[in-house]
């Protein structure tokens, strides 16, 4: 007998075996996706707007997990500090230890050692913030604000503390990567963080997990639909070759 011979329910030995492995390869991608999301990744409800327009209140965010010295300028992290009620909170980080972080310039732009940061997450064309300030930040800590700079409770608030409303980098407890509901897409690094030492953090494994479990899904259901997509068209078959067979009787 042939390897592609046809068994008795009507679809061939390799299509059924081909069916079954898709099916065994789709459940290992599908499972080993959500594994591999649950390790890199926590979900976060964001609780207020001081984000937006880069996240709304209420949007479910994927952040990734990291150690606090990963944190580059331009990352939206998730932290939790005592000062600031020591409950997890959403910011961006704006400036890092031993830099000096301003606001504004006669352009109404927020600088970072002197350079000033082109920063299109802002909602609007007025200036970077409506109030001025000017923060040292110590070694080892962050500066933090919102995106939405009219109301954000964030570092310049704190500018009175000591740190002057810095955090350490050890309140960070993840990094956000993507606004997972509604869907919302990746959270990009900003480029004009870019040129400043240390560049811009790399985004993490989101993509390469959404697509393992998109293509485990896939291979499952395409996999699972081959037997009965088979049988109809053996079943189709069979009747067209008895049509013939009685029609030239």
């Amino acid at each position: 007998m042939s390897g592609t011979g046809r068994t008795q329910d009507g679809h061939g030995r390799l299509g059924s075996a081909l069916s079954g492995l898709a099916v065994a390869v789709g459940c290992v991608l599908f499972l080993g996706g959500f594994v591999w999301g649950a390790v890199e990744y926590q979900p976060y409800t964001v609780p207020t707007d001081s984000m937006s327009p880069t996240v709304q209140a209420g949007d479910r965010v994927l952040a990734q997990r990291i150690d606090g010295s990963e944190v580059r300028r331009g990352d939206v992290v998730v932290f939790t500090d005592s000062v600031w009620g020591d409950m997890p909170m959403v910011k961006r980080v704006v400036a890092v230890g031993g830099d000096e972080v301003a606001c504004c310039d006669a352009d109404g732009r927020t600088t970072v050692n002197g350079k000033p940061l082109e920063e299109p997450y802002l909602r609007g064309d007025g200036p970077a913030s409506p109030q001025s300030f000017t923060a040292n930040v110590p070694k080892g800590k962050l500066f933090l604000l919102g995106d939405e700079r009219m109301g954000s409770q964030d570092s310049r608030v704190h500018l009175q503390d000591p740190g002057q409303g810095s955090v350490p980098r050890t309140a960070v407890k993840a990094r956000v990567d993507a606004v997972a509901w509604p869907l919302g897409g990746l959270v990009e690094r900003p480029e004009g963080f870019a040129e400043l030492p240390g560049g811009v953090s790399q985004p993490g494994p989101v993509k390469l997990v959404v697509g393992s479990v998109v293509l485990g899904a896939v291979l499952i259901l395409g996999g699972a639909a081959y037997g009965p997509v088979a049988r109809v068209f053996g079943r189709r078959r069979a009747s067209e070759v008895r049509g013939r067979v009685t029609a030239g009787v």
